[in-house]
This record gives structure tokens, sequence and C-alpha cells, in this order.
């Protein structure tokens, strides 16, 4: 197994034992076995971590999309993938360290949207469609944290349904333009 990914499980095992602000990168290091040296050749901190980690959880739920895969389905997998790493996302989420994930899953998500939109009509966005975009994002992020901390009572399906369903309708618009919904 790759050493950024061992290192992930090992913080997902001391997250059974302690809040994220409480673990420290020794806890993570002697519960899997490799040296501080080692881990910081992968990560700076802790916090880089956690956002690699949940990086390649965002890059591989929404990779297809414009290939045939909407924002609904990636949203799907997102969520499922979020719901199924309950323990890793819900300590993750409620940290609010410098460079928290809630920053981090913003950033990603709007330089991914962002990039799909460029990609597809090879121009600058409008500041109208930048601005509802970035909002939207905001909103996305804030409402799946607010689901998972809440107990992800409704189902991944619903919840996917309910985000795209609140797109605003520029965002919306372009998104169906694009065949991205």
């Amino acid at each position: 197994m790759d050493t950024k990914y061992l290192l992930a499980e090992a913080l997902k095992i001391c997250m059974k034992k302690a809040p994220l602000e409480k673990i420290t990168v020794k806890d993570i290091t002697d519960t899997c076995g490799i040296s501080r040296q080692t881990y910081y050749r992968h990560f700076q901190d802790k916090q880089d971590l956690v956002n690699w980690y949940f990086e390649k959880i965002l890059n591989e739920s929404f990779e297809h999309m414009g290939t045939g895969k909407t924002i609904y389905e990636a949203l799907i997998n997102k969520l499922t993938f979020i719901q199924k790493e309950k323990l890793f996302f819900t300590a993750a989420f409620k940290n609010d360290d410098q460079n928290n994930l809630r920053k981090h899953d913003f950033e990603l998500i709007l330089a991914f949207y962002t990039n799909k939109i460029k990609e597809k009509i090879g121009d600058n966005l409008s500041e109208e469609l930048m601005f509802q975009l970035e909002m939207y994002c905001q909103g996305s992020v804030y409402m799946t944290v607010k689901w998972l901390l809440d107990g992800t009572k409704e189902s991944c399906q619903t919840m996917a349904k309910l985000l795209t369903d609140s797109m605003p309708e520029v965002v919306k618009k372009t998104f169906v333009e694009l065949h991205l919904i």
C-alpha cells in the first residue's frame, strides 16, 4: 500500500480515539510504524494529510463528469464515500484549524467546476456566472457538512438532488448547455 494511504488509514484509526485537533503527527506515525521524517516527506502537517485524502475522493467522484457522468451522479459518489467514511469526515469537517477541510472542499469544487466550464466554452466566465458559482459552491459545502454532522438523515440520492436542484439559474443553465446535468 502507498505510504500516503497508510498514513490516511493510521489517521482514521487515531480518529476513533480522539478528535482531530488532539491527534499529533507522532500519533499517526506511531500507529502505522512510519517515521516522522517519512511523514514530512509527504505532508506538511496533519491537515495537509486530511486535505490530500479528501482531494483523492473528490477527484474519483468527479473524474468522469462531462463524459457521460452528470453532476448529480458525481455528487452521489462523493456523498456515498463521505457516508462510508463518516468517522473520518465528521472529525475533519468539525476541525476549524487553518487550511480546514471545508475551505479546501470549497476551493477544489470551485476550481473543478470553473475548469469544466472553461474546457467546454474555451473562455473566461462572466462576473455573474463566477459570483453565482462561488455562492453555489459555498452553499453546497455548507449543506454537505450540515448533512453529515446532522447524521446523514437524507439518502445520498436525495441530498445530491437537493444540491443540484438548488443551483442558481445561471449556473444550472450553463451546466445544462454543457451537458453536465
